[in-house]
């Protein structure tokens, strides 16, 4: 997306409110629909200068604070919101609390499947899985974890960190730097967000394995594919691994294992 949609989609929204609904007087000829550049600026604390700016397509920075505070003053929906963070190339600072809806509905679909399935966010959490997972990835989700372990169940914590990892994934370091690889195409749309340079940071320092792929640079996309695993109580498993992105909120992915057929 281009500057000059970004600066279209504000002044559209910015001339479908009625002074009146942000709680402005309404007297006085307005030779344009909707609120003044000057209303609206002062509404979200920001100079009418850059407004002006950002709505003629200039290149003008746009942080994620400031694109709150416009999202607030213009009333946008959830949807409304979201694309205009998209178009600016941010991350919505209130995205996480949005989550929980579409995490709730994950939740309940991997419920209902019978073999291994969980769902990730931006920062690969898991934040829904079946028993089907629970049981495969050994030390990762519930029922495996420290109860006195704060941090959401992170894969690549779990694929650097925990030694049952490298046990269990076959070949672990081929496996591995192709997950970072794909982690590094995967939050290149989130930058800027500081649970992911956090992630990055913390695990760039605990494993020197880790470090050195993140360095590499390496970028490719996330496929599916055969996986195998070297389970402690099952042996040798092998599994077609799928990926699914959420439509109603793409930071959301659904993996899904399913057993190959034994010849």
């Amino acid at each position: 997306m281009t500057d000059h949609t970004l600066g279209q989609f504000i002044r559209k929204h910015r001339e479908r409110m009625l002074p009146q609904d942000v709680g402005l007087p309404a007297f006085g000829r307005r030779r344009t629909p909707g609120l003044r550049r000057e209303e609206l600026a002062q509404l979200c604390e920001v100079s009418p200068t850059w407004l002006t700016w950002i709505e003629q397509g200039r290149p003008v920075s746009a942080s994620a604070d400031m694109l709150a505070r416009l999202a607030s003053a213009l009333r946008l929906t959830a949807a409304e919101r979201q694309y205009l963070f998209a178009l600016a190339g941010r991350v919505d600072p209130a995205g996480a609390a949005e989550d929980n809806p579409q995490r709730s509905s994950a939740q309940a679909i991997v419920a209902h499947l019978h073999t291994p399935a969980y769902v990730l966010d931006r920062a690969w959490n898991a934040v829904a899985w079946n028993q089907a997972a629970s049981d495969l990835f050994t030390g990762w989700l519930e029922g495996d974890r420290p109860t006195e372990d704060p941090t959401p169940p992170n894969l690549l914590r779990y694929t650097f960190l925990c030694p049952a990892a490298r046990q269990l994934i076959a070949p672990w370091e081929e496996r591995a730097r192709r997950l970072v690889a794909e982690f590094r195409n995967d939050c290149g749309r989130h930058a800027t967000d500081p649970d992911i340079h956090a992630l990055v940071a913390e695990l760039s320092q605990a494993d020197a394995a880790f470090a050195r792929f993140w360095q590499n640079y390496d970028v490719v996309p996330r496929e599916g594919g055969r996986r195998d695993f070297l389970h402690p109580a099952r042996g040798a498993l092998s599994f077609t691994q799928t990926t699914w992105q959420a439509a109603a909120q793409r930071d959301l992915k659904l993996v899904v294992l399913v057993a190959e057929s034994k010849q």
